[in-house]
């Protein structure tokens, strides 16, 4: 997103380049152009200049200030005299000095500091409020140091001297004032001065991964594996114009970052699917609720690359969970409900879907409101929940809610992150070489893999593995890998098993808390209906002669 259009046009702020013209009072010195240093004229006047001069406490030669007095005086076209030139200049030399960038902050009067340019935007140009003042420019700076990173915006002269002069790399001095624009912190350029001698330690990359991202970050390329995919929100301006923008979420072998996409991108959250790897290009960093995002504006692309990227969520043990914490969690689906919709006290609809997840610690239900209910997840799917809050649930049950900002994932059959290569939930059948080559207590999905192959094993072969669940030798065609082959003997007499129905169909499985049971059945069963089936068991499936 380029600077004049989020910086003011989208923040409501028509007023802004109007306020932006030369005001000529003490509080608000009128702008120098951009690269016009304080250059040594030589010869000293005695008088007003000086007397200002004493009184200041400043490491500029007198020769120096004596010279941009006059630049003052000039600049002004004799609307000030020197002693008033003197004190505005004086101003200027006592406002606040930051140490570092992170040290800015909205509200201060005047900032100056130091940074390295690490990208020029587009001029653009735009009509004061005022008809008959001549069209404003603005050009934003993306400027850092090794605490972090701050837009500045250069108006008029001092723009079209950016777009002719300033070069990626090059260190300023900026001398403005900071405020909340529409995308974060920036820094309006009462002066802006190249400094040769100085050094900044700022690497400006050529791809960032996650873990590279840093606040105020901008022209950012980024490729990562596509986690999640939001609908498109509008909003009403402050302007009265309407707004677009979605989310994907996107992660990488250090981590995942949210991606904004303002108007016309926000189309391309359409585009992708969950498991693509896409590029994001000229993104720049914001903050929201205390978690970086990379947003995407008119300059800002993302699209679909051939490349191998791989995200390995560290998920949190179910177990371990605790109120009022936000999470990452994962686990094989062992119980889906239908989605429900409900009427808001604003009068809108909502809606949610409850599905249990179960890793090697122990289970939990998982809310999903709003469009995650929509999201296609089915029993013995493997799937990573990001963000969710953890909530006093039903008959004091925890539960996770996941909400606008959290993330579903829906792991890929056989994917590698969901416990290095373990065959598909559903029942594929196991490695041949069982759970030992899963490299025991991993993090991240392998944690759960083996129990979410469990999991999936129960639904469809309606047995658990004996022991620690490790499961045998596998391989079994019709099987649900280890599980299915941990039923050597597969009883042929009559068996009675009294459960839930979690899943209708074929088969309707059943759950009795502890263990899961398929079935085989004609009898029209609804789900959470408890029932009781009787009949001979064959491979682990329940043919029912009676359901009562």
């Amino acid at each position: 997103m380029d600077g004049y259009d989020d910086a003011s046009t989208r923040a409501g702020d028509a007023a802004g380049p109007a306020e932006r013209a030369p005001r000529f009072d003490r509080e608000t010195p009128a702008r120098t152009t951009l690269i016009r240093g304080l250059d040594n004229r030589g010869g000293t006047r005695m008088g007003v200049i000086e007397d200002v001069y004493e009184d200041l406490d400043t490491d500029v030669e007198f020769e120096e200030f004596e010279a941009a007095v006059e630049d003052k005086v000039e600049q002004m076209g004799g609307l000030a005299d020197e002693e008033t030139a003197a004190m505005l200049i004086a101003h200027e030399l006592r406002d606040e000095e930051a140490d570092t960038i992170a040290d800015i902050e909205p509200g201060m009067n005047e900032v100056k500091f130091l940074g390295k340019v690490t990208a020029i935007g587009d001029v653009r140009t735009f009509e004061r409020d005022d008809e008959d003042a001549e069209e404003g420019r603005v050009c934003n700076v993306d400027v850092a140091d090794a605490s972090g990173s701050v837009r500045v915006a250069l108006w008029d002269d001092m723009a079209a001297a950016a777009e002719e002069e300033l070069e990626v790399g090059q260190v300023l001095r900026v001398m403005g004032r900071p405020k909340e624009g529409y995308s974060g912190l920036e820094v309006s350029a009462d002066k802006v001065e190249p400094d040769e001698d100085a050094e900044v330690d700022v690497q400006v990359l050529d791809t960032y991964r996650v873990e590279d991202l840093s606040l105020g970050a901008s022209d950012v390329d980024l490729v990562g594996q596509v986690l999640d995919t939001d609908a498109i929100r509008t909003f009403d301006r402050d302007d009265g114009s309407e707004g677009r923008v979605a989310n994907l979420t996107v992660g990488d072998e250090t981590g995942r970052v949210r991606v904004t996409l303002w108007d016309g991108k926000a189309d391309l959250a359409e585009e992708f699917e969950a498991g693509e790897v896409v590029e994001v290009g000229d993104g720049y960093v914001r903050e929201r609720d205390g978690d970086l995002e990379l947003h995407v504006g008119d300059r800002g692309t993302v699209e679909r690359v051939d490349e191998d990227v791989e995200y390995v969520p560290e998920t949190a043990d179910i177990a371990d969970l605790e109120i009022g914490e936000t999470v990452d969690i994962g686990g094989g689906v062992i119980e889906t409900d239908p989605k429900r919709t409900f009427d808001r006290d604003d009068g809108s609809e909502g809606q949610v879907r409850n599905v249990r997840i179960k890793d090697d610690t122990g289970e939990i239900r998982v809310a999903l409101w709003g469009d995650k209910a929509d999201r296609e997840i089915d029993l013995a799917d493997r799937v990573v929940f990001t963000d969710v809050e953890i909530q006093d649930g039903w008959q004091d049950d925890l539960e996770a809610s996941a909400n606008w900002r959290s993330t579903v994932t829906v792991l890929e059959e056989g994917s590698d992150a969901a416990g290095g290569g373990a065959d598909d939930a559903r029942g594929a059948g196991a490695s041949d070489s069982g759970s030992d080559d899963r490299g025991g207590n991993e993090t991240g999905l392998g944690a759960f893999a083996e129990d979410g192959q469990k999991a999936a094993a129960e639904a469809v072969a309606g047995e658990t593995a004996d022991g620690d669940g490790t499961g045998g030798t596998g391989g079994e065609s019709g099987g649900a890998g280890g599980a299915a082959a941990a039923t050597a003997e597969r009883s042929t007499e009559d068996v009675e098993f009294t459960g839930t129905v979690v899943q209708t169909g074929d088969p309707v499985v059943l759950d009795d808390g502890q263990r899961t049971k398929s079935v085989e059945t004609d009898a029209s069963l609804r789900l959470g209906e408890e029932v009781t089936v009787r009949g001979p068991e064959r491979d682990g499936t329940i043919d029912a002669d009676d359901v009562f």
